[in-house]
Formats: structure tokens, sequence, C-alpha cells
């Protein structure tokens, strides 16, 4: 049940979130900030505080220094990402070599383990599913305009750089979330993989955040019961149902609308 609770949390935050994420093609950027959160599980070791505390710790970091970086380089964003990404992860590993007799479960942070969720980390998903919503509902609009055409919406007097920043905020702490749920290599397929199977059934960016949020969370209660039944890992059956569900709604589309 705490499970369940916990998966459910995450879909509903994960969905609006990953809508933006899609249309602005930022899916590499929750892959390297993923990425870089190993680094945040490897310093709450060494400062011997809760994991999460050291990945959320990171995840802002990154974000300020993704936004701070492009305009003083003459790197790619892409290619930035990849910068800061790996340099995050190789120093996380660097650093734990210098920790004595310290013991580190990285499979569990790479995958995932959504079965150990605690009373405590439920109430801080919900917590900030709150914060997460009342932030967008507040935005919304802005985000659509810059996601749209960002310099025609900063002409129109929108504040890209302030909207752009407060979203990779959103996007780091719910990272640093759910990296709990399916793990550092799979967080970016909750994000993604729910608003593209529900992007060609929709026709309004809200139906496509709504849809998605019930495609996750479907994902997330038969990824459950496929892990109970099957002992299979929990975090890498909901990525599965995901991907059955996207190629279902390919078929499908291609049946009904050939060309």
């Amino acid at each position: 049940m705490r499970a369940m609770a916990a998966g459910v949390g995450i879909s509903l935050m994960a969905a609006p979130l990953g809508a933006i994420v899609v249309w602005r093609r930022m899916a590499y950027f929750g892959d390297a900030l993923a990425h870089a959160g190993l680094l945040g599980v490897i310093l709450s070791v060494v400062w011997h505080v809760q994991p999460l505390m050291g990945l959320i710790l990171v995840a802002l970091l990154f974000c300020l220094a993704f936004t701070r970086l492009p305009s003083n380089t003459w790197l790619a964003t892409d290619t930035l990402l990849g910068l800061l990404a790996h340099a995050s992860l190789a120093l996380g590993m660097v650093l734990l070599s210098y920790v004595p007799n310290k013991t580190l479960d990285i499979m569990g942070f790479l995958f995932g383990d959504i079965l150990t969720v605690l009373p405590s980390e439920i109430i801080l998903i919900y917590g900030l599913l709150i914060v997460v919503w009342a932030v967008l509902f507040k935005i919304w609009a802005g985000l659509l305009s810059i996601t749209v055409h960002e310099e025609l919406a900063a002409v129109e007097g929108l504040n890209v750089k302030q909207l752009n920043l407060v979203f990779m905020i959103l996007l780091a702490l719910v990272v640093a979330v759910a990296i709990k749920m399916v793990g550092i290599l799979l967080i970016t397929a909750l994000l993604i993989m729910p608003v593209a199977i529900v992007r060609p059934l929709s026709t309004s960016p809200e139906g496509v955040v709504f849809r998605a949020m019930i495609a996750g969370v479907g994902a997330v209660l038969l990824g459950l019961v496929w892990s109970y039944y099957q002992d299979v890992p929990t975090g890498p059956a909901i990525v599965c149902i995901l991907a059955v569900g996207f190629i279902l709604v390919l078929l499908i589309k291609r049946c009904f609308h050939p060309k």
C-alpha cells in the first residue's frame, strides 16, 4: 500500500512536468539531472544525512549551473548537459573511494526500490505534489507561451529566465524524490513515456496532462501487481508496462490512421 501511494503521487507530479519536457525537447536534461543525482547520494553518505537531502541539494545546484553557464560558454546545450552529468557522476565515485568502511547500494539507486518507501517519504511526496501543482497552476500559461515561442514570449513581457528557472527547480525536486521509486537510470522514462503514450490521443495541453496522469498511475498499479506475483524488479516493471502501452497506441494509430 505504501508503494502504491508513493507511485501514484510521483505519477501525478511527473505528468505535467513531463509534458513540458516533451514539448520543449528537454528529455536529455532530465536524464542528465538523474545521473548527477548519484553525487547527491554519495554526499549524503559522506555527511551522514538522508539520501534525499543530498539528492535535492545536487539537483538544485545542477539546475543553477545549467541556467548560468550557457550564456557564458561556447558549448551547445546537449554538450553542456553531458559535461555536468558525467563530471558529477565521476566526482561522486571518487569521493566514495575516500570514505572508509562505507557501503552503498549503488544498484538500488540505479534501478530504484519503491517497496522500501517509508511513511515519512510518502508525506514528503504528497507535500511536494501540492507545491508542484500550486506553482504550475500559477505559471502554466507562461510555460506554454515560452514552449511555443520563447523569443515571442519575452517580447510580450514574460520573464523567460525566471520561468525556466522555476520549472527546472520543480523538475529537480521531482527527479530527486522519484529516484527512490524507479532509480537514476529509469526516472526519465517516468517523465516522458506517459506523455508519449497519450499525446496522439489528446487535442489540448491540459488533455495531454490529464491522460498522462492516468497512464502513469495505471502503469504504477500494473507494475506493482506484476512485481508482486512474478517477483520482478518493480521500477523496471513499471517502465516495461509504459513501453507496452506506447507500442499498443502506436499500433492502434497505424491501424486507424495508416498515413
